[in-house]
């Protein structure tokens, strides 16, 4: 059935509106932090890999990053076995980081991969393990609270910290047409391996690579002030200074100071968006309304 006239004008203002953008990041790489949440949606899923091929088919190189806690999680409890966090940190004891590298770099990866495949591009998944693309060193992680004279030490296990990324590995990935998508686990001396927090790999990918942008795609519509409103552009400055006055705390901390970190390490900018909404990186990337919170230096 053809299309109204109405319809088609809506078509093509879409088209046009997206153009400028899509000359704007042509050649350019963008690094995107997908997981939580948004995995869980097959809706979501299957959207996300069309946007990713879509940016790959008009120039633009796409790097993926991406989590599985939940798929982790039950999986652990299918065996029987009860995952402790500290402080949001995962305990990583031999048996766990097994189960970690069996569903980050087997099942959560490869599914990633085929759904990228499926809709026309051409993925390739990576673990830290691959050419030792993320060489990692043991967390030292300590606590103090009001009580304590001294910090608390605490053995998190296979918890890891990157210590190198080799983007070398990515680049050569990315100049064969292919689209890198790395499990976040790390490999330290004598090859032990690491489970290393996804939103710290992908902002550290994005250093290593000089990304154009870091797209972190997350369960929120993006930094809210006081009042919950959506904040949509800010500097570092800004967003220090939210932190300092308790605006941004909690389980949003981590994932604003990854985004911080990548913008002062050389990404030109960083993007905290929602990844429960389908397409929410497209209508990030062209649109001129966007959608999350974007950061600069």
């Amino acid at each position: 059935m053809p299309l109204t006239t109405d319809a088609a004008m809506k078509v093509a203002h879409i088209l046009t509106e997206a153009l400028p953008y899509i000359q704007r990041y042509y050649g350019k790489t963008i690094v995107i932090k997908f997981g939580g949440n948004a995995m869980e949606s097959e809706e979501v899923q299957s959207s996300f890999a069309r946007d990713v091929v879509l940016m790959k088919t008009v120039g633009i190189n796409p790097v993926v990053v991406h989590g599985g806690g939940p798929q982790i999680g039950t999986l652990l409890k299918a065996l029987g076995k009860e995952s402790r966090f500290v402080d949001g940190l995962r305990v990583t004891d031999a048996e766990t980081m097994d189960v970690v590298e069996m569903v980050l770099g087997g099942l959560v990866n490869k599914q990633i991969v085929s759904l990228i495949n499926k809709h026309g591009g051409k993925a390739v998944g990576l673990t830290g393990k691959d050419a030792d693309l993320i060489r990692a060193r043991k967390l030292a992680y300590s606590r103090k609270t009001p009580e304590m004279n001294t910090p608390e030490i605490i053995d998190l296990g296979h918890v890891g910290e990157v210590e190198s990324i080799d983007a070398s590995i990515i680049q050569m990935l990315v100049a064969g047409d292919f689209i890198p998508v790395i499990a976040p686990t790390g490999v330290g001396p004598n090859g032990r391996a690491y489970n290393i927090n996804a939103d710290t790999v992908a902002g550290k990918v994005a250093e290593a690579l000089k990304a154009e942008k870091f797209m972190l795609l997350t369960n929120i519509s993006g930094i809210l002030d006081k009042e919950g409103n959506l904040l949509t552009g800010m500097s570092a400055r800004q967003v220090d200074e939210l932190i300092a006055d308790g605006t941004i705390y909690g389980g949003m901390l981590p994932k604003v100071r990854c985004a911080l970190d990548a913008v002062r390490g050389g990404v030109k900018t960083s993007l905290i968006l929602d990844g429960r909404v389908p397409h929410s990186v497209l209508v990030e990337l062209f649109t001129d309304e966007g959608v999350g919170t974007l950061i600069r230096g």
